[in-house]
């Protein structure tokens, strides 16, 4: 009789376990340019505690694999290094959040997995077309960048003490690859865009603005949030509570 009750607490156990892990979101967490995955760290803390699953993988040559870094890098390593990690972890129905530059990867991510996503958060994110680059989403204003660039790369100024964690360099064939867009399926997934506004600034302010206004022309769920461009730290509770109620 003992037995049977020990067997029957266990499958219970196993049981409870796998109804968790179904229903417990999964996010995958892409950062911007220059950064890494040091730069979500509180955010994947608070997500955490509210019982999810979070992944925040560092981009090829950057963060804590800087010492990756090559001129050669492009999107499609960046694109690649999320698609396997998804892959190799065998995640599914993800979360994919991506900020700043990092909605090009996700864009691309979708792409090649749409299977695999659930639903596609852009945190004041690039919104691309088929055959886009952040060169060509910016126009004239990659001016900018073009000032940052040394020897194939884009040298992020205001970390002038190569303070770490900190923004390191990024090779320039990131933001000037295209992305492929081919797949339909990636346009069944549901969306969502979330536009940091400064306090005090008029959302049409804001570098991302356009980026919001291609977002709403697709119909996307779109989110204001007063924040700097950088929220994961500014105003990090706040963003881990959008991020969770967007699950």
């Amino acid at each position: 009789m003992a037995k049977k009750f020990l067997l029957l607490s266990i499958f219970l156990l196993t049981l409870s376990q796998s109804l968790s892990a179904a229903t417990q979101p999964v996010y995958v967490i892409v950062h911007g340019a220059y950064g890494g995955s040091w730069a979500f760290k509180k955010t994947d803390s608070l997500l955490t505690a509210k019982g999810c699953l979070v992944y925040r993988p560092s981009l090829t040559g950057q963060g804590e694999r800087v010492h990756l870094a090559s001129p050669d890098i492009g999107l499609t390593t960046h694109i690649n290094d999320v698609v396997n990690m998804i892959l190799y972890e065998d995640l599914r129905n993800v979360i994919l959040v991506g900020h700043s530059y990092g909605g090009m990867v996700i864009s691309g991510v979708a792409d090649r997995i749409p299977e695999r996503i659930q639903k596609m958060i852009y945190l004041d994110a690039y919104v691309p077309n088929d055959g886009e680059s952040v060169k060509t989403i910016l126009g004239d204003n990659f001016s900018r960048v073009e000032k940052l660039v040394q020897n194939g790369f884009m040298v992020p100024t205001w970390n002038k003490s190569n303070k770490i964690p900190g923004d390191v360099p990024q090779s320039l064939k990131t933001f000037t690859e295209p992305v492929s867009l081919k797949n339909p399926m990636a346009d069944k997934i549901n969306h969502v865009y979330i536009l940091t506004i400064e306090k005090g600034k008029k959302p049409e302010e804001d570098d991302f603005y356009p980026q919001a206004a291609r977002a709403k022309q697709r119909n996307w769920v779109m989110f204001p949030m007063e924040a700097d461009h950088n929220p994961q730290w500014s105003a990090v509770d706040k963003l881990a509570e959008m991020l969770y109620q967007n699950k």
